[in-house]
């Protein structure tokens, strides 16, 4: 081998040479672990069977704290941390992005026994929605003759609004002219006349 050394070639007699038997022993002790496992999962008892995800009944605070300074010391309990408090999870999370990211996701939603899988409606189901939806747009509903009105009316306040706005200029314009011609005026002569009290002192 030295001389096949010498001569230019490689000794490959050093790597690792793949040993069946191994490999083999390998797996049925891996296998034998897995059983093991499996056989403890089932004294515990069958799996939890978490509830189908399903929409929040209720409002997400999150600006009752905007614009409101609060002293925050390393001591406080996490809940008057700053940031938002989740109670579930008994974290504090720094921004609304984030609060938002955290009850949405999946470890807030195992906290609260349910998995991230929704429901599937049945027909029935449906058509009840669409029944509570009708019944919801009767009192209020409107046409599109109803919308035609809206528009037309806002259409109108916005013209009175601009014809306002128009008649305020004029009412500066015309200010301003008495006031430069107030200016024009010579002081002995409207100290003559009267007017002594009403033009500026210089």
């Amino acid at each position: 081998m030295a001389n096949n050394n010498a001569g230019g070639s490689v000794d490959n007699t050093f790597r690792r040479k793949f040993d069946p038997e191994e490999y083999l022993e390998r797996a049925r002790e891996r296998e034998k672990q897995e059983a093991e496992g499996r056989g403890k999962s089932k004294s515990k008892g069958p799996p939890v069977q978490r509830k189908p995800l399903k929409h929040r009944d209720y409002e997400v605070d999150l600006d009752s704290r905007l614009g409101k300074t609060q002293v925050v010391t390393p001591i406080a309990p996490l809940s008057q941390q700053a940031g938002y408090y989740c109670s579930v999870c008994e974290c504090v999370v720094k921004d609304s992005a984030n609060y938002l990211d955290h009850i949405n996701g999946k470890k807030h939603q195992r906290a609260l026994g349910m998995s991230m899988r929704v429901e599937r409606a049945s027909l029935q189901q449906v058509q009840e929605r669409f029944e509570k939806l009708k019944k919801r747009r009767e009192p209020g509903s409107f046409t599109e003759q109803d919308l035609d009105e809206r528009i037309l009316k806002q259409q109108e306040e916005e013209e009175e609004r601009k014809r306002q706005r128009r008649e305020r200029k004029k009412e500066k314009k015309k200010e301003k002219a008495a006031e430069e011609e107030e200016a024009d005026i010579d002081p002995d002569i409207a100290a003559m006349m009267g007017f002594g009290g009403f033009g500026s002192k210089k």
